[in-house]
């Protein structure tokens, strides 16, 4: 089992950044392919960004591409979002989540096995 815990969100105003941590326990960080998720109300879960075990392949989904970058610290079992140029759009709950997989990356809900509990990005126009 991998325990994902998502940092605090926030309020921001339009044009603002927000970074976003995952921290991981129970098993090798280093095994697992994370990705960041994001739901809005009324809307499916989509697709934000993804990154491999290493962190030398990364994914992002087209309507955050330029402005999100995800990045990892293996060593201290961590996932980040730093999300640039927030719009009202982007307000959702986002989830971090883990999949074990030797390469490669996702972007699909079911390609992930673990998930954190969200936590609420409110962006104000």
């Amino acid at each position: 089992q991998v325990q994902l815990v998502e940092s605090e969100g926030g309020l921001v105003q339009t044009g603002g950044s927000l970074r976003l941590s995952c921290v991981a326990s129970g098993r090798t960080f280093s095994n697992y392919c994370m990705g960041w998720f994001r739901q809005a109300p009324g809307k499916e879960r989509e697709f934000v960004a993804a990154i491999s075990r290493s962190g030398d392949i990364t994914f992002y989904g087209d309507s955050v591409k330029g402005r999100f970058t995800i990045s990892r610290d293996n060593a201290k079992s961590r996932a980040f979002l730093q999300m640039n140029s927030l719009a009202p759009e982007d307000t959702a709950v986002y989830y971090c989540a883990a999949r074990f997989a030797p390469w490669g990356v996702s972007t699909i809900t079911s390609g992930y096995g673990y998930w954190g509990q969200g936590t609420q990005v409110t962006v104000s126009s």
